[in-house]
């Protein structure tokens, strides 16, 4: 029998880590897996891809401008087409799991699921609850990429999901991370960063609130960096609690290790994640790390704070006084980057695509 075709199916392409592992995930696979194809509506980020990889995407630029939702509605249209053409396939999710699985198993075609964030949000609205885990349930595989994900897909889902760590490129991020910015942090100043999407998940508005209870007790920069819809609000907050002057937004940045690799410490406020990306990065690059205790993934990453600050999702004012902590206490806690360092290891490039590869090759012949 033929080897099936592998389609990687992702509707909508934002620059964030989940895309960050597609692209690492698929350049790999594109020497080890004889015919892949990649489904989307986002053309602009072609270019970053393998011409060895089949790019399936609508002619027309008017579709990449349509919401999240609808392009999840095309690209399943794309994907009905592609397996109306030929069964003979093997579908690897990213993006828009319930739907893809349950067009998937309704035409007998296989699909591994990559779930990307905290399965929380679903258990608050049974009737959603519910249906996730049916339709879930009948994928051939699901992988996550952090083992308390793990432990909540199989108490809250009862499914024996795989965990494969994000694959860490450390040699990658230290050689962009010597590649200069124009932007520049201030000198003799706290210099600290948030790297994200400005969206509800990321939850900016809670580092701002932190920075406004301390804008007058330490001298400090903080240049958060990305897009998004929140965007705005965040602009306003800051204009109407007089934070200008200490505090930057920058567009997404395709390259953001020099300016990590110039900061004192690295920030995040996320509600929920699956493995942030950014928090390894940073470890890399041996910054300090304040993150929110959310699910799943920083807990896991800072080693329950033996690697960095870990504080309750939302709560502020607990930010604002590790951020005071770290200030007068810098060189006691440097200890923290080393050990949050020498455990990399867990992430290991090599090693975690090799994981995905022996998944993908048990299902495709």
């Amino acid at each position: 029998m033929n080897q099936k075709r592998l389609i990687i199916f992702i509707p909508s392409i934002e620059g964030g880590g989940v895309e960050k592992n597609l692209f690492i995930i698929s350049d790999y696979l594109k020497d080890k897996v004889r015919d892949i194809s990649l489904i989307t509506i986002s053309k602009k980020f072609k270019n970053k891809f393998s011409p060895k990889i089949r790019f399936i995407s609508p002619n027309l630029n008017f579709w990449d401008k349509l919401g999240r939702r609808k392009k999840f509605f095309v690209a399943l249209f794309l994907l009905f087409i592609e397996i109306l053409r030929s069964r003979n396939i093997l579908v690897f999710c990213f993006q828009g799991n319930i739907y893809c699985t349950l067009l998937c198993k309704l035409l007998g075609i296989k699909i591994i699921v990559r779930s990307n964030s905290a399965p929380d949000g679903w258990l608050h609205n049974k009737f959603k609850y519910f249906i996730s885990k049916f339709i879930l349930g009948l994928a051939d595989k699901v992988i996550v990429n952090s083992l308390d994900f793990k432990k909540k897909f199989k108490t809250k889902f009862n499914i024996e999901a795989t965990c494969i760590y994000n694959p860490l490129n450390k040699d990658e991020i230290i050689k962009k991370s010597k590649i200069k910015n124009k932007i520049k942090f201030k000198k003799h100043k706290l210099n600290l960063i948030s790297v994200g999407r400005f969206v509800d998940q990321k939850d900016q508005i809670t580092l701002l609130k932190a920075i406004n209870e301390i804008k007058d007790k330490i001298n400090f920069n903080l240049l958060l960096v990305g897009n998004g819809v929140e965007k705005q609000n965040l602009k306003n907050y800051i204009n109407k609690n007089y934070l200008s002057n200490q505090v930057r937004i920058i567009n997404f940045q395709n390259n953001p290790f020099n300016l990590i690799r110039s900061s004192d410490v690295f920030i995040l406020t996320s509600l929920y994640e699956g493995l942030p990306n950014v928090l390894l990065e940073a470890q890399v690059l041996k910054k300090f790390i304040i993150s929110s205790n959310c699910p799943t993934g920083p807990r896991e990453i800072l080693l329950n704070g033996k690697a960095g600050f870990l504080f309750k999702v939302g709560d502020y004012k607990k930010l604002s006084n590790l951020i005071l902590d770290y200030s007068k206490n810098k060189k006691k806690l440097s200890k923290k980057i080393k050990i949050g360092y020498k455990n990399l290891n867990r992430f290991d490039y090599k090693q975690n695509l090799e994981y995905y590869l022996k998944i993908i090759n048990s299902l495709i012949k």
